[in-house]
């Protein structure tokens, strides 16, 4: 009973998504309390009802309950339990109810941290957002419902994809979703403000920390995928171009520039209509990169449906969602205004000049990634867009967009002096041509591929160190540490995103420049030389996992005369699917990787071995998450916790009941 007791509840949340998606939003338009207050209340109620549909699915694979086709279809009875968890999400059916779990879970979030928000706001908010849910209710209910039974039951079930009995397959999918949707509130308090008119500096204060947090999740799992397709492929990359891959760094790229949006229209209250665009835009591409996966248009591990009514039916929902909020704001385009002049020179004119560039990269992905489709798709022929063309056009797009990080925290609001940037930013500059000049000399390969990377990591730390600098004012050493101190999280929370960045191309710029490969074959006893290690092939053993037999190879590494040590690669083999894995050994250090996959027997002793040695590698993981970090702190500035008294009645006329201000409540 426990699938239709799921079932069920899925049916509840849908009715109210329902309720949520209009009654409210007639209520905010009508200035009535008591529709208003129906907001809260059937969004957590909707959050409750699915979280049951989850739990039940949950509890479905983990007590193997093979009667349910989708257990059945994506686990066995020898499974891990890790693994038999996370294969809830594993199926295109599990993978969206994910998806909507997670989006009740920030509607959840909102109604309750947005205690200070005017009732109307809040109840407009929470109103899309559950218009939003109501279309991946039906989706799910109608074209991938994830109880469906089976009669009579599989005898054990055809087991989880291998690609996916991964520890990355417990957290990536979850943080990768927690960053798609959390768009989705950036998106409602988009459309909000379109729908109310307002379009203050009060609105994008209260979106951005919202969207911060989303694009905290959306990096985080961006780098966990990454990082998982480099050890558990065999490859040894860490990007591939894949149009799914691609699907998720649109978004992220967007998100980026919404960031840096929001700060300006909070503060200068300039920008507005471009961050109302900015804002649909970041949701709008989640909601591509759900189609692209979930469609059938696309063959990639990521890819679990081929139906094509469900392609069908996400794509007239997209067309939806994006046709009406830019309908929307094309009705309300007037209103929004231009406020907020500025100099050609300025924060603000750079910020702008940063924002055109990200959204010309983030087109830049979207081409060399639909246009095959669609030559396809049109019968026009099939091409493939792979790695040259995205280095061609993307690296010159976001090149400047890192000069731009250097030189636009430095710039003074509305009117800005070259002269004075110059001398804060002269240092900088000339100890990151001396970086570029000297650092890869000193590596032993000159490349001006290598130089330009490592002048832009340099660049990078340099300016920031000037920022940092500029802070500290004072005739005591004291007294600069206190100016320093009054700086706000959103302040420090830049500068640490700032610097993961410089992290992240560091990473990027030596192991592109400085990685060794070799495919080999070795016999018992065979050494290879390679990258200053020494790898003795000792011979390969039979293992068995859970679920698995596997070939082990023993390789001894040694590094100038240094100490040994041991990495065992395995070729292990599933015994449900018969599907060959190649498990790859690495062996992790600061400054460098070896890693080393074990390929096909050539006879009984001989094998294919590809070892790499990658310098720096893990510094493009530990940059997304340094990254990450700044997210966080400036997610969680003072600023958007301490009370602020404003007046609503001029919108709303609802000033005592739409605003109380609890002085221990939670945050917008």
């Amino acid at each position: 009973m426990l699938p239709e007791l799921g079932h069920f509840a899925l049916i509840v949340a849908l009715f109210l998504g329902v309720v949520l998606a209009t009654l409210p939003l007639i209520g905010a338009a009508r200035n009535d309390i008591a529709w208003m207050g129906l907001a809260r209340p059937a969004a957590q109620g909707q959050f409750a009802f699915i979280a049951i549909g989850f739990a039940s699915l949950m509890v479905s694979f983990a007590n193997n309950d093979f009667s349910v086709v989708n257990v059945a279809s994506n686990s066995n009875s020898e499974l891990p339990m890790a693994y038999r968890i996370a294969a809830t999400w594993g199926s295109h059916e599990g993978s969206m109810l994910l998806w909507v779990f997670m989006l009740s879970g920030w509607t959840l979030a909102v109604s309750l941290l947005s205690r200070r928000l005017p009732l109307q706001m809040v109840s407009r908010v929470l109103g899309v957002m559950g218009f939003v849910s109501v279309g991946f209710l039906l989706f799910i209910l109608l074209t991938s419902n994830p109880f469906e039974r089976m009669n009579p039951p599989a005898l054990d079930g055809r087991d989880l994809n291998p690609l996916l009995q991964d520890p990355g397959m417990v957290i990536h999918p979850p943080m990768l979703y927690m960053g798609y949707v959390g768009f989705a509130v950036a998106f409602a308090f988009a459309v909000a403000a379109l729908l109310s008119g307002r379009f203050d500096a009060a609105w994008a204060r209260w979106s951005r920390p919202w969207t911060t947090a989303a694009w905290m999740f959306l990096t985080v799992g961006i780098a966990l995928g990454s990082w998982w397709a480099y050890y558990e492929l065999g490859w040894g990359g860490w990007w591939f171009w894949d149009p799914v891959e691609n699907a998720s760094f649109m978004p992220w790229l967007a998100g980026t520039a919404l960031l840096h949006s929001l700060a300006v229209a909070e503060k200068r209250g300039a920008f507005k209509a471009w961050t109302i665009l900015l804002a649909i835009a970041a949701f709008s591409l989640s909601l591509l990169g759900t189609f692209l996966v979930r469609s059938g248009v696309l063959t990639s591990v990521h890819a679990f449906a081929t139906d094509p009514a469900r392609g069908v039916f996400i794509l007239s929902f997209l067309g939806i969602v994006i046709g009406g909020s830019l309908s929307l704001f094309a009705w309300r385009a007037a209103s929004v205004g231009f406020s907020g002049r500025f100099d050609r020179v300025s924060r603000e004119s750079l910020l702008l000049v940063n924002n055109v560039l990200l959204v010309a990269a983030t087109g830049s992905v979207m081409l060399g990634t639909l246009y095959p489709l669609a030559l396809d798709a049109l019968g026009l022929g099939k091409i493939s867009v792979g790695t040259p063309y995205f280095e061609a056009v993307f690296v010159p797009l976001m090149a400047p967009v890192v000069l731009l990080m250097g030189v636009g925290p430095l710039a003074r609001w509305k009117s800005a002096s070259w002269a004075d940037m110059a001398s804060r930013l002269r240092w900088p500059a000339m100890a990151s041509v001396a970086a570029a000049l000297v650092l890869p000399w000193w590596a032993g390969r000159f490349s001006a591929g290598v130089a330009l990377g490592l002048f832009l990591a340099a660049w990078v730390f340099t300016s920031t160190a000037a920022l940092l600098l500029a802070r500290l004012r004072g005739n005591t050493l004291g007294e600069r540490w206190k100016q320093l101190g009054r700086s706000s999280r959103s302040f420090f929370g830049m500068v640490v995103a700032h610097l993961g960045v410089g992290i992240f191309i560091v990473g990027v710029t030596m192991v592109r420049g400085f990685d060794v490969e070799s495919d080999v074959k070795m016999s018992t006893g065979d050494h290879l030389d390679i990258g200053g290690y020494s790898i003795r092939f000792k011979g390969v053993s039979e293992s068995t996992g859970p679920n698995y037999v596997a070939v082990q190879a023993d390789i001894d590494v040694q590094r100038d005369g240094g100490d040994t040590f041991s990495m065992k690669p395995e070729k292990r083999l599933y015994k449900v699917q018969q599907m060959p894995m190649t498990e790859a050994a690495i062996d992790t250090g600061f400054l460098r990787d070896v890693y080393i996959s074990l390929g096909e027997p050539l006879d009984d002793k001989t094998w294919t071995l590809r070892v790499y040695i990658k310098p720096f590698v893990d510094w493009i993981w530990g940059g997304a998450l340094v990254m990450a970090l700044g997210g966080l702190l400036a997610a969680t500035d003072r600023r958007y916790r301490v009370s602020r008294v404003q007046s609503e009645s001029a919108e709303s006329g609802l000033a005592g009941a739409a605003q109380r201000i609890d002085a221990q409540g939670a945050t917008p």
